[in-house]
């Protein structure tokens, strides 16, 4: 299994909001920020406001597969966060992924040759 690069201490996420640009929609919030890694990073919030913790941890797989499948039509060298909105529980992994999608849009993280 492939290993997934994912932000994990407090420090690099405090470091993507204060220095990051965001963007966000009905379901996402999501902070970008540029690194000297060569690698692009996710880090995933849910709130105990979203829901228990098996609506939070579905939340967290459903970024996470978007992230995965469309790994190679993002820009490298990024920390990404999103943040999870309560609006995101009720919906399925199309919508998702669609929100998860319009966010790099906005953030102008899609490579141009895969449009």
């Amino acid at each position: 299994m492939k290993h997934f690069n994912s932000i994990k201490k407090s420090r690099d996420f405090q470091a993507v909001y204060q220095t990051g640009k965001s963007f966000a929609n009905r379901l996402l919030v999501m902070y970008v920020k540029k690194t000297d890694r060569p690698e692009t990073r996710i880090g995933i919030s849910v709130s105990k406001k979203v829901g228990n913790s098996v609506i939070r941890h579905h939340l967290t797989r459903l970024i996470r597969e978007s992230f995965r499948l469309h790994e190679d039509m993002v820009e490298t060298g990024l920390d990404i966060v999103v943040v999870v909105r309560t609006a995101a529980k009720e919906e399925n992994y199309k919508t998702i992924e669609s929100a998860y999608l319009h966010l790099c849009g906005l953030h102008n993280i899609i490579k141009k040759e895969s449009k």
